[in-house]
């Protein structure tokens, strides 16, 4: 058995310490945590559902290994809102009706945010692109599309909650 590492990490703007294996991936990490909303879903970077921001940039955290993410900020769906002032895509989704399962959510909610904090007025391809690693087998992505339109204007008019 590989011995352990204790490493610092910040999530949901919470600072904490972790003693982890090697190679233990994130999304182990995060869901030995606590952090239940990180989905595991196909656990070889296919489906996105395990989609985490460091620094800001939606990775899948099943590909990554915890260690290589010490020192940095790590956001789950569950940081960019709460359950009192949820996030402009968390409103956006749930009222174009582009949960259904909500297994997926999650991951399309983390890769929506990630594009949008560096393209604030995307377009059609510029969505398509941005959700391309995410699969979702519900919603048909015409209402997800929406919802990141919408996401994209209120964010845009600096109603941005959460």
């Amino acid at each position: 058995m590989a011995e352990k590492k204790l490493i610092a990490l910040e999530i949901n703007g919470r600072r904490l310490e972790a003693s982890v294996p090697p190679n233990q991936t994130l999304l182990e990490s995060l869901r030995e945590l606590g952090y239940f909303e990180v989905k595991s879903g196909c656990e070889k970077g296919d489906c996105g559902a395990c989609a985490v921001l460091v620094d800001g940039e939606a990775i899948d955290s099943c590909l990554t290994l915890t260690w290589t993410v010490e020192g940095r900020r790590l956001t789950t769906v569950a940081g960019l809102g709460s359950g009192e002032h949820l996030h402009p895509l968390q409103t956006a989704f749930i009222e174009h009706g582009a949960i259904q399962c909500g297994y997926c959510t999650p991951g399309l909610i983390i890769a929506a945010q990630s594009m949008l904090d560096t393209t604030p007025n995307p377009n059609d391809e510029d969505i398509r692109l941005a959700l391309s690693g995410n699969l979702c087998r519900c919603t048909g992505y015409t209402k997800v599309f929406a919802a990141v339109r919408d996401a994209a204007a209120v964010m845009r008019e600096g109603k941005r909650s959460g």
